[in-house]
């Protein structure tokens, strides 16, 4: 029998379990794969607060790399012993062995690992669209960029760089500030000791930004919109400190646009889901971006690892390994 974190009940991470869990043989469309790295994300969180609703009891995480080893009906393109990764619903990824839809499941090419593939599926394919698509991003523009040392923000600050981008991160430590540096970020702000919208506009010269993203919430979702130019657009893709408060329309100044975008909803057609992908697997290729892993735990202690990460401890990535 294998062993999974399951949640019984929503609250905090006391209410992760390690139990003998077996999801049986695909289902029709499905693959059974056995996992060799699980990667740890924000939206993990959200789904053990209930912050985002789920079916009780049941599974938790959505990103993982392993091995296929059943194929269920009416599934082509893969064969047991390949090597993949996924990052999409519903929840179960904290597991030795997860049934997972095809539809959802990307082979690997020999350029990624295993632990790089966990590390990069989710936040890999989250900077790909936030800079590709929710905002076309052009050489020579500067972005602000919040939680610059994190998963996320550690891949974003390289993807930048060889875009041409210039990015003010802003950190909550000087060591991370180090960090985000050494990725790639240009200008950095501590915005424990520093005011953001200032830094912004000390930085820019006064004309402020085209872009501005924004995972943490209500503790920087004023200041970000501040911190726009006109016909700027706010990217609010996480709440790490809260959810953000109703916010009236006046607030967008009569020229600002703000949007809520998903990995999930940009990835929901296949040919969307490759095309990341192909465009996140090429940037590791070309030697653009590199996962950066800094913590490692076994499944056992996930507890642990969302400690960790809503303590906002952590920077790069953390793993679950099986």
């Amino acid at each position: 029998m294998s062993k999974a974190i399951r949640i019984e009940t929503t609250g905090g991470p006391e209410v992760m379990r390690l139990v003998e869990h077996d999801p049986g043989k695909p289902l029709r469309g499905e693959l059974r794969i056995r996992n060799r790295a699980i990667g740890v994300n924000y939206i993990d969180v959200y789904y053990r607060t209930g912050a985002y609703p789920m079916p009780l009891p049941g599974g938790i995480g959505m990103e993982a790399a392993g091995v296929v080893e059943e194929v269920g009906d009416d599934v082509s393109g893969f064969a047991p012993g390949d090597r993949v990764a996924y990052a999409a619903g519903p929840a179960g990824a904290y597991a030795e062995v997860h049934n997972m839809a095809a539809k959802s499941v990307l082979r690997l090419p020999d350029s990624v690992d295993d632990e790089a593939a966990a590390a990069l599926m989710l936040k890999g394919m989250t900077v790909q669209y936030l800079f590709n698509r929710t905002v076309r991003l052009q050489p020579g523009q500067t972005i602000l960029f919040h939680a610059a040392a994190g998963g996320v923000g550690l891949l974003a600050m390289q993807w930048a760089r060889a875009m041409g981008v210039t990015v003010i991160g802003t950190v909550g430590s000087e060591e991370k500030a180090e960090l985000a540096r050494r990725h790639g970020c240009e200008h950095v702000i501590l915005y424990r000791s520093e005011n953001i919208v200032e830094r912004v506009r000390e930085i820019t010269d006064g004309a402020m930004v085209p872009a501005v993203y924004d995972s943490v919430g209500k503790d920087t979702f004023d200041a970000s919109l501040a911190s726009l130019a006109p016909f700027g657009t706010m990217v609010s893709f996480g709440a790490a400190s809260g959810p953000v408060p109703p916010v009236p329309l006046s607030a967008l100044r009569g020229t600002l646009y703000l949007t809520r975008p998903s990995v999930l909803a940009y990835s929901a057609r296949r040919e969307d889901l490759e095309a990341m992908a192909n465009g996140l697997f090429e940037m590791v290729g070309a030697g653009k971006l590199r996962p950066v892993i800094e913590q490692r735990l076994p499944l056992a202690e996930a507890a642990q690892a969302h400690r960790d990460l809503e303590s906002r401890r952590t920077t790069g990535t953390t793993l679950l390994l099986p």
